[in-house]
């Protein structure tokens, strides 16, 4: 990867631009890590409940699912539909934020604890409330890696 770094004193604010062929894993795990270490070009994320809209910072999301055509917002109390897919979120969410099923992404700095099921899925538990989710197999390394590396 080629990193070129301009000086234009004529530029307002700072501007980073990533050029790629193609947007690959890659691109996309330094997209995300720009955005945490900035807190810059994070996408703000709207919550809908019947017919009203909800502003609130991401740290208190659970987790993300779909169910249907509809992705939700899962706090301890309540959960809110938003407006975007699971793999537009998996963009522009922080580091804290990580897949851990088909059609769920969970807060891992709410998780509480995992209970782990070696034949098939792992139950994921979230501090003070009784929601929970399922991490497939296929996910279950990566999740532990990031609760691992929030540890440090």
């Amino acid at each position: 990867m080629k990193v070129v770094i301009e000086l234009d004193e004529s530029l307002p604010e700072d501007e980073l631009r990533i050029r790629c062929p193609a947007l690959t894993d890659e691109v996309r795990a330094l997209q995300r890590q720009l955005a945490a270490a900035g807190g810059q070009g994070v996408t703000r994320v709207v919550f809908y409940k019947e017919d009203q809209e909800f502003f609130f910072p991401l740290d208190e999301v659970l987790f993300f699912e779909t169910e249907g055509e509809v992705v939700w917002a899962h706090t301890p109390r309540d959960a809110y539909s938003v407006k975007f897919r699971l793999y537009e979120l998996e963009e522009f969410l922080p580091r804290q934020f990580i897949r851990v099923a088909k059609s769920t992404i969970v807060n891992t700095a709410k998780i509480y604890s995992i209970k782990r099921n070696l034949t098939s899925s792992s139950q994921v538990s979230f501090a003070d409330t009784h929601k929970q989710v399922y991490a497939s197999r296929h996910y279950y390394n990566a999740l532990k890696q990031r609760i691992l590396e929030r540890s440090r």
